[in-house]
């Protein structure tokens, strides 16, 4: 099972899921740039890669397809629960995942053929402090403040839920504009860790839509942690109810906010694809 995969997405959110055990070859900045690069790679929005943990059942590792690394993602993770299942990593439905954004609880709540079809994944808590996200403020939440570019100035909500977001709300919603302006706003000195972005319009109170913008991967059709990041927002600002049906051009995801702030999280994931990558493919690796 040497350099075995499985490619996978949620919502047309696409990862590849390896076993660090099984590859031999070192996730380097360029062989991940390389794993995931369409031409020359299998093509991806990042890989995932299971490891050992002494805090969870497992531990995951989430590398963007520019080589940094993730704290969280909740496509992510649902696709990561789906191969622990489908793959026998474990028997049990629920199970708890160790990331850098910390534990996570997931749970198959739909199988369909004896694979998992439907994941539940605990998503942890939001957090507003501007320090913890990180944001640079000078008040203790970043709320309806402004952010000014090189030419144009939005007013900006930023939290954090395991990894740092930044959500603008919009009457109509842009994929040109965010691909315009996602970049320059990932990297703005006002976040020091980079950030997420999600262009946000609400539809009820019960239905949000977004676009998004993923830091280290570019415009994505769906996401997890930031339908999490936009359906806390929405609730901290009083715009939505506690339970939320976050829409994306890959599809919708049902999220609830809990009182605490906990956030929960369902949806469907699909595999694409499993195999080995070549020799030739693994000759080209640095």
């Amino acid at each position: 099972m040497k350099n075995f995969f499985v490619k996978s997405h949620g919502l047309g959110n696409d990862y590849i899921v390896m076993n660090s055990q099984d590859i031999t070859f070192d996730m380097s900045v360029p062989n991940i740039k390389t794993v995931c690069d369409v031409h020359y790679g299998i093509g991806s929005d990042g890989i995932l890669l299971l490891t050992n943990s002494n805090k969870a059942d497992f531990g995951l590792r989430i590398l963007n397809p520019d080589g940094s690394e993730a704290e969280k993602s909740g496509n992510g993770l649902r696709i990561f629960a789906k191969y622990l299942y489908d793959y026998g990593h474990t028997k049990s439905k629920s199970f708890s995942i160790d990331t850098l954004g910390g534990v996570v609880t997931a749970e198959v709540i739909e199988t369909r053929h004896n694979k998992a079809r439907m994941i539940k994944v605990d998503m942890g808590k939001a957090i507003f402090e501007a320090d913890k996200i990180p944001v640079i403020s000078d008040q203790n939440e970043c709320i309806d403040q402004e952010l000014q570019l090189k030419d144009k100035t939005y007013l900006i909500n930023c939290v954090s839920v395991g990894n740092p977001h930044c959500v603008i709300l919009k009457d109509e919603l842009s994929e040109a504009e965010i691909k315009q302006y996602g970049s320059e706003i990932e990297n703005h000195p006002k976040f020091p860790n980079r950030i997420n972005l999600q262009f946000a319009k609400v539809l009820s109170p019960n239905e949000v839509e977004i676009r998004i913008w993923e830091r280290g991967a570019g415009y994505t059709l769906a996401s997890g942690s930031s339908s999490s990041a936009v359906a806390a927002m929405m609730v901290k600002k009083g715009l939505a109810n506690r339970k939320i049906t976050m829409k994306m051009p890959g599809g919708e995801l049902k999220l609830e906010i809990a009182e605490d702030w906990e956030i929960q999280m369902i949806g469907e994931v699909r595999e694409i694809a499993s195999g080995y990558l070549s020799q030739e493919l693994l000759n080209d690796l640095i």
